[in-house]
């Protein structure tokens, strides 16, 4: 994908990637891959702001001298030092330049880590500005969204927001990078959330608290480092990563996540007279398999929906592995404060329930009702399951 002009002399120099199957080796991003967005500013003093993944750097590097030969760049922005940004200043330490590089203390630091860079490196505070001739750059520290070295850089002249990872998402970019030129928005926010979720969940408070020293600054577009560049309705990306940072809290939407897992076959039968007696009450319910699903696509449903009905078996005296896997990563995501509610089978022992209601205290979830049974579910414990999901919907339902 060529380079894109976003206002006269910026330019969208970023890399797709759609071979990389693990984002941050943990999340999947297989099906519809990732970007890495760069953006260079041709002025006075010309500046790159981020650098990409150190992948294709032949292909990134033309990109760049096409606009902006590179000994003639003056200045790198460093927002963020995680390397799918940074990754591409290894090919810059070979090439002789005189470009400085400009980053928070913290980065400063930690480029010295991670590169072995100490030199041509200079610390931005908070609220400095630089001129580059006919447009001004204002550097904005926005620790812990998400690491503690992170600053967003805002084009005080154009109005662009070059936001790092706020407000960014998976997908790499359908031949073109904006949001009006997009031809499946709904994927693109979906995709948001997922990524929100899993990079930028556990650090809400300080992308609030980013969101509010933003506000009242004008913004026109907003061009983060993954995902689509938000020109048409920057407000619209905005609001979504407030609105998914408010549920930091717990509660959320009226819904349900179902999160199963089954051995041989008894808790699915069960878990499917539970749904169906939550589907007649009226109440969104999202289904998983834990065993056949990466947690990246459950913890969405589990950070927006308010309430959370596990099914699990009795695994060796204690929670079938699968399901208390993917609760433990809710753990990691701070995921609190949901109602919830579990049922499942047992064997030669019980445990499962005992097992669940100690790995959910923690996150301060209210289990409202369980249901066990041993061995295959009879017509009238089925029965049973599609009352508990009843009961359940109606509690969630309750604020």
């Amino acid at each position: 994908m060529p380079s894109v002009e976003i206002r006269p002399g910026i330019f969208w120099i970023g890399l797709n990637d759609r071979t990389t199957d693990l984002f941050e080796g943990i999340w999947p991003v297989a099906d519809g891959g990732v970007t890495y967005n760069s953006y260079v500013i041709r002025d006075q003093k010309n500046v790159i702001i981020d650098l990409t993944k150190g992948f294709k750097s032949d292909e990134y590097f033309e990109r760049l001298d096409a606009i902006v030969p590179l000994s003639e760049i003056d200045y790198i922005v460093i927002n963020h030092m995680e390397p799918d940004h940074t990754g591409a200043i290894r090919a810059l330490t070979r090439i002789p330049r005189k470009c400085t590089l400009l980053a928070t203390e913290k980065a400063r630091e930690m480029l010295a880590a991670f590169y072995g860079i100490t030199e041509n490196v200079q610390s931005v505070a908070d609220g400095e500005v630089l001129d580059l001739g006919a447009r001004k750059l204002q550097f904005v520290h926005a620790p812990f969204v998400h690491w503690p070295e992170t600053m967003v850089t805002y084009d005080i002249t154009d109005r662009i927001l070059f936001s790092c990872d706020a407000f960014g998402g998976y997908g790499a970019l359908p031949g073109t990078i904006f949001d009006d030129q997009c031809s499946d928005l709904v994927y693109y926010e979906r995709e948001a959330l997922r990524y929100y979720v899993n990079i930028v969940a556990k650090f809400s408070s300080p992308t609030l608290a980013a969101i509010d020293k933003l506000a009242g600054v004008p913004i026109d577009v907003i061009a983060p480092s993954h995902g689509l560049v938000w020109r048409r309705d920057p407000g619209r990306i905005m609001e979504l990563y407030s609105r998914w940072a408010s549920l930091a809290k717990g509660g959320g939407e009226i819904g349900v996540t179902l999160l199963y897992g089954s051995m041989y076959g008894n808790t699915e039968k069960m878990m499917n007279a539970v749904a169906q007696g939550m589907s007649r009450a009226g109440v969104p319910v999202e289904i998983f398999d834990a065993a056949r699903t990466h947690s990246s696509y459950i913890l969405p449903s589990l950070w927006t929906y308010r309430g959370v009905m596990v099914g699990a078996p009795t695994y060796e005296g204690t929670l079938f592995p699968p399901v208390a896997q993917a609760i433990e990563m809710a753990a990691l995501k701070r995921i609190v404060n949901k109602k919830t509610a579990i049922f499942g089978s047992y064997g030669w022992s019980k445990g499962g329930i005992a097992a669940f209601q100690k790995l959910v205290e923690p996150l301060k979830w209210q289990v409202t009702d369980m249901l066990e049974f041993r061995g295959s579910p009879t017509a009238d414990m089925l029965k049973k399951g599609e009352e508990l999901g009843e009961r359940f919907a109606a509690a969630v339902k309750t604020p």
